[in-house]
């Protein structure tokens, strides 16, 4: 969970997009060479604060610690902050350096919580990959099956559609937790299709190339493979 040299703003997208309450990591701070940043998420915001490495301690506001891993266990069990809405945190889920994504999909735009007081100017407008993705794609409709576009926008576990890109209400926001598979579709006339499995409905959906159905396909399987995984570990824990 030692991130090096990842920006602040780089942080907290990740943090934002694929985090929960209590993800933290650990990145060299902008400031001075001895200084850590611990970018912890709570709720809707991050916030950071420096470790000063001393060579043979960290130090963390009044606190000393002998190494990281001792750092990290005082505040596993001790309250570290009260986030934008007065909740108290703990440092819960380490946020690791090498996240299992696609590496090849188009740049996204990272969305992170306007109510930190930063514009989306400050914003790194080329993150890294985030486990995020929007664009148009051509939909078939369930009764009359004639095609339209709309825009689609994924985000965690959640893929949306709009009527266009200015609509502030999704028509639909379909739970990827259901959804059994994705994989390119060739019984359509159109080419560069793709389909999602639920239970009660099979989506047909068109990109523009072949290369566009191409990066959404490895996205939701990657996230089709975490959401997985997460219910392994959850059955492992509960078992246990």
């Amino acid at each position: 969970w030692y991130h090096d040299n990842l920006t602040r703003h780089a942080a907290e997208a990740l943090l934002l997009s694929n985090g929960q309450d209590g993800s933290y990591l650990l990145r060299k701070s902008n400031d001075r060479e001895d200084l850590y940043s611990l970018s912890v998420r709570g709720k809707d915001s991050v916030k950071h604060f420096h470790v000063e490495h001393t060579g043979t301690s960290f130090k963390f506001g009044f606190n000393e610690f002998s190494s990281l891993k001792e750092l990290v266990m005082h505040f596993a069990n001790q309250p570290l902050i009260g986030s934008e809405t007065g909740t108290l945190i703990v440092l819960k889920h380490p946020y690791p350096r090498q996240v299992e994504e696609p590496s090849i999909y188009e740049s996204v735009r990272v969305h992170t919580a306007m109510q930190t007081g930063r514009t989306e100017s400050d914003l790194v407008p080329n993150a890294p990959s985030l486990g995020t993705k929007e664009g148009y794609l051509v939909k078939q409709g369930k009764i009359v099956k004639n095609w339209k576009t709309r825009w689609f926008t994924l985000h965690r576990n959640e893929l949306k559609y709009f009527k266009d890109q200015t609509a502030t209400e999704p028509i639909r926001a379909l739970d990827l937790t259901e959804c059994s598979a994705v994989q390119f579709d060739y019984s359509q006339e159109r080419v560069n299709c793709f389909c999602l499995v639920f239970p009660l409905r099979t989506y047909y959906l068109c990109a523009k190339t072949g290369i566009e159905a191409d990066e959404w396909i490895k996205i939701l399987r990657w996230k089709l493979s975490q959401i997985r995984k997460q219910l392994e570990e959850r059955n492992a824990t509960l078992s246990s």
